[in-house]
């Protein structure tokens, strides 16, 4: 099963005029503070905000609600991040019964990302990679070793009805894959040692 690639996220929000799409994230952020419990927390580098829109936009398709702190919370400062930002995220990491995080050219740079996975595998042990490759190359999971021992995240169907996988092995290209909901309520997760 392959991986999502930068254009496939792109095109899936391409076609939404940037007028409805800042409608819908003030609604989307409305919406959200009555919201307790999310299915995924997307742990994501804010380098990635266009790619980050369309992976949501997948990951709803397949009927999962996803967090994202700039949309859900859009009060949180993001310029000036202190100790409450980090109490608020951990509030609503708890709310989130998964942590993907989103693995990019952009994540590489990222601080608070190794944070998120941490502190959720930490709490919860639902974590998982979405790898999102660039269009112009492959992503080198060997600069990020402690990446390795996480599942990844893989779809089919990715233009209509995408149905997410996650692939347990630790080779990549024989993988032993399980759906989401399956992984995500089983007890045989690949957990780091």
């Amino acid at each position: 099963m392959p991986f999502i690639t930068e254009s496939q996220v792109r095109n899936k929000v391409a076609d939404i005029s940037p007028v409805f799409h800042k409608l819908f994230l003030a609604v989307h952020a409305a919406t959200s503070v009555l919201r307790d419990t999310f299915d995924i927390f997307l742990s994501h580098s804010t380098g990635d905000a266009e790619i980050i829109l369309g992976v949501r936009r997948i990951l709803e398709e397949t009927g999962k609600t996803v967090y994202i702190d700039w949309i859900d919370d859009p009060d949180l400062e993001r310029g000036s991040v202190s100790g409450e930002t980090a109490q608020a995220l951990r509030k609503r990491m708890r709310q989130c019964s998964s942590l993907l995080y989103v693995y990019s050219q952009s994540s590489q740079k990222s601080r608070w990302m190794p944070w998120e996975l941490g502190y959720f595998d930490g709490i919860n042990g639902n974590v998982a990679v979405l790898p999102v490759i660039p269009d112009s190359g492959d992503l080198d999971f060997e600069k990020e070793e402690y990446l390795q021992l996480y599942p990844k995240i893989d779809f089919i169907n990715i233009t209509s009805e995408p149905r997410m996988f996650v692939n347990q092995s630790q080779k990549l290209e024989s993988g032993t894959y399980k759906s989401f909901d399956d992984w995500r309520s089983g007890e045989d997760k690949l957990r780091p040692v």
